[in-house]
């Protein structure tokens, strides 16, 4: 039975690996903007329109690290920075902003909406991140901010590669709200998400600093801890800032931020919703 799950596990590892990384068409519209425009043109402008875009972010750091010299000392994790090595017109001609997401879901309205929803929690969680990492006086805060980002990759793939068998998992935990998210995922799947996540960032070998950030066993550092907290957070307010998880993430983000769980809620603004 194990030998079953890991060779399931394995193939969707093959798939993900060989397949396009869809992005989101308003991501096609603003680079392709850019790009007619060369009086706005920049690496900085280009990296303002990927950053909020997991799969796009992803994709080009794919692509980064497949085509990696031997003589490059050091990963690149920053979305600029890569661009700046890669050159704007390299980057354009291989690393392009196709296929789209809305394409590949067509007629998938169900799981499009859920991919979006998780688009935006990431893009939540990775806020999240910068503004704690810069209150921690982390200088390389972008780093953290991408680790945030990224933490779902691999629950978006599967929204756009496995609708039937993600929307399977999401009424799985609908009809039962005690039914742990991994559980759901191995009787669906075969296999976790975090599992799939960790195979993939080996086989694209991504940058081993954005590895370690993403890893939950590495909690105890805190930059790790900072990116938990911060997907946690985006995780537990997506259901509502009544959500009965969001007490615990005060206390622990105010761990990490040495402040009390009361200052917690003023600075992300669940007092101003009167919670």
């Amino acid at each position: 039975m194990q030998d079953h799950k890991m060779r399931e596990l394995a193939e969707w590892v093959n798939f993900l690996s060989q397949v396009d990384i869809p992005v989101l068409k308003q991501t096609a519209r603003n680079l392709s903007a850019l790009r007619q425009n060369e009086k706005n043109l920049s690496a900085r402008s280009v990296a303002y329109v990927i950053r909020h875009d997991p799969m796009m972010t992803v994709k080009l750091l794919r692509h980064l690290q497949q085509k990696k010299h031997r003589s490059q000392e050091h990963e690149l994790v920053e979305v600029d920075q890569a661009l700046m090595m890669l050159g704007l017109d390299i980057f354009f001609k291989k690393v392009p902003a196709e296929p789209l997401a809305e394409t590949v879901l067509s007629g998938r309205m169900d799981a499009l909406s859920c991919l979006l929803r998780v688009m935006h929690r990431s893009n939540r969680a990775s806020t999240f991140a910068v503004d704690w990492a810069v209150r921690l006086n982390d200088m390389h805060h972008e780093e953290v901010r991408i680790a945030a980002l990224l933490f779902d990759i691999a629950e978006l793939l599967m929204w756009c590669f496995a609708p039937e068998d993600m929307l399977k998992i999401r009424a799985m935990q609908q009809q039962n709200k005690t039914l742990r998210s991994n559980d759901a995922q191995e009787r669906v799947l075969g296999f976790t998400l975090l599992h799939l996540q960790s195979a993939l960032a080996l086989k694209w070998s991504l940058p081993k600093l954005l590895i370690a950030l993403m890893d939950g066993e590495c909690a105890n550092q805190q930059r790790v801890r900072n990116v938990l907290l911060a997907v946690n957070l985006a995780r537990h307010s997506a259901n509502g800032w009544a959500d009965a998880a969001l007490p615990d993430d005060y206390i622990d983000i105010g761990k990490l931020l040495h402040m009390p769980p009361e200052e917690v809620k003023v600075m992300i603004g669940a007092e101003e919703k009167g919670l």
